[in-house]
């Protein structure tokens, strides 16, 4: 020692190092503060630092060469005085003398570029490295989902937020609510049918909105869909001008709204070409029943009922509906074959057999109108609007003179049947609602792929950088001596 004030230094240290030994080593500290250092001193010292943590071992290494002590070889002199001085660009001379990588981390920072980092330090450096520095890693490259960070974190926050980062599609709901991943709850609470996070304009919003049928979102949602799902979309639209899909869109039970919004069938669609074929070919038989164009209803009709492997309600509905046709022809001896065929299972077509079986039986020129008055407005049977409908078609068609007698036709049938409670004389389609719903699902071939965990951190921070420079100040550990080195001027020099 070199002076009052260097004394002074090392009995601080050894003040500290006293608390962290444990039996002989202990002893060796507190013989050297109550008398002089003898040769125990120094391997006491090391043995205590072996044990300690970095940053402990980095502090005192650093009090040591505050301190002026020769208690360091000459090349841990020099590396701790180029630590101690900001000096990022410090070389080693092979890796047995960087054990923990912290030198060589070091220097690639110093050169604003985590990707010069060599791959084979990375696991020395994946169990310490802060996160920050480490978010750099990821974000240049350097590190990826085969290194596997993840696995070297002792911590479990850390261990969620690097795996949400690299392989996001691992994290369990519990780890994202944990994290606080917005992103990744909105999108499963989308995917479980739930109602979604609110926020307004972001995709899963607009494929709310696109699943609803709502066309108006198409434009918008293509900005904000990955180039793949952006083409797919595109062929969606493409297939309405042929109102015909690949397989792998029908399949998605969840576009079939907004198929169904942009599609208008300009002919007879075909049912056997798909289930979504086949829904569009009942509705559309329905709806032009709805508008009284027997002649379209009539070629949709023929095509439902020859599609005899077609799902039993819809083929049910499809019979129901060629014997409305047979009624309001007149033709009711087919209509009533066709009817007892279906009466067994459905009560609504028996009843609708009773009521053609009735009309069999009044002389042609006594039988009041055959059609349903509900669907003379446009409207599903029963429907509780309808003296609302029929003032605005009355509106709409108040210089047709054939249309207003067929509207008041149908007003006044339907009040009759209001006053007497007796519906019976109407012939009842659909069979069964529900069959013409369309899917209420999500469009999940158009869901994006879960993306990554933004960063949570800054990038090449200060702070990290300094864990970094304190752990390779701790890896100069081996340099600290069993004996102190031999003074020379030099030494005298540096702690005057």
């Amino acid at each position: 020692m070199f002076g009052a004030q260097a004394v002074l230094q090392a009995h601080a240290l050894l003040q500290q190092l006293v608390s962290l030994a444990q039996e002989a080593t202990h002893d060796a500290l507190a013989d050297a503060l109550r008398d002089e250092p003898d040769d125990r001193l120094l391997p006491a010292v090391r043995t205590v630092l072996e044990r300690a943590d970095p940053a402990t071992v980095a502090t005192t290494l650093t009090a040591i060469h505050a301190g002026g002590f020769l208690w360091l070889s000459e090349v841990g002199e020099q590396r701790l005085t180029a630590l101690t001085t900001g000096d990022n660009t410090l070389a080693v001379s092979g890796s047995d003398e960087d054990p923990s990588g912290a030198f060589t981390l070091l220097s690639a920072f110093a050169t604003d570029t985590a990707a010069t980092f060599p791959p084979r330090m990375l696991p020395r450096v994946l169990p310490w490295i802060p996160l920050s520095l480490l978010d750099d890693f990821i974000d240049s490259g350097a590190v990826g989902p085969e290194h596997q960070p993840w696995q070297s974190r002792a911590e479990e926050a850390e261990h969620t937020y690097l795996k949400a980062r690299l392989v996001p599609d691992q994290v369990t709901t519990e780890q994202a609510t944990a994290l606080e991943w917005t992103a990744r709850q909105r999108r499963n609470a989308f995917l479980a049918g739930g109602e979604p996070l609110h926020s307004v304009g972001d995709v899963y919003d607009l494929l709310e909105r696109v699943a609803d049928g709502d066309t108006s979102v198409v434009k918008e949602l293509e900005r904000k869909l990955p180039r793949d799902l952006v083409l797919r979309l595109r062929r969606i639209l493409d297939g309405v001008d042929v109102g015909n899909w690949d397989r792998d869109i029908w399949e998605d039970r969840g576009l079939w709204r907004l198929i169904f919004s942009l599609w208008e069938p300009k002919a007879a669609v075909n049912p056997s070409r798909s289930p979504l074929h086949a829904l569009m070919a009942l509705r559309q038989a329905y709806e032009l029943l709805c508008l009284n164009d027997l002649a379209r209803a009539s070629s949709q009709i023929d095509k439902l009922v020859s599609f005899e492997t077609t799902d039993p309600a819809y083929r049910a509905e499809a019979l129901n509906f060629q014997a409305y046709t047979l009624l309001l022809r007149e033709e009711l001896d087919a209509a009533a074959v066709v009817l007892k065929g279906i009466s067994g299972s459905y009560e609504l077509a028996e009843s609708n057999h009773r009521m053609v079986e009735q009309r069999r039986a009044v002389p042609r020129n006594d039988r009041p109108a055959a059609s349903n008055p509900y669907l003379d407005l446009g409207l599903p049977h029963g429907a509780p609007s309808w003296e609302t409908r029929y003032r605005d078609l009355r509106r709409e068609h108040v210089h047709d003179v054939d249309m207003s007698a067929r509207l008041n036709s149908a007003m006044k049938r339907i009040r009759d049947a209001d006053r007497d409670e007796d519906w019976s004389g109407f012939f009842v389609l659909p069979l069964d609602p529900d069959v013409f719903e369309l899917p209420d699902e999500v469009p999940v071939t158009l869901v994006p792929p879960l993306a990554p965990l933004t960063r949570r951190t800054m990038p090449h921070s200060p702070e990290s950088l300094g864990l970094v420079r304190q752990r390779a100040v701790a890896d100069v550990l081996p340099h600290l001596l069993n004996a102190p080195r031999r003074p020379d001027r030099n030494a005298r020099m540096h702690t005057q």
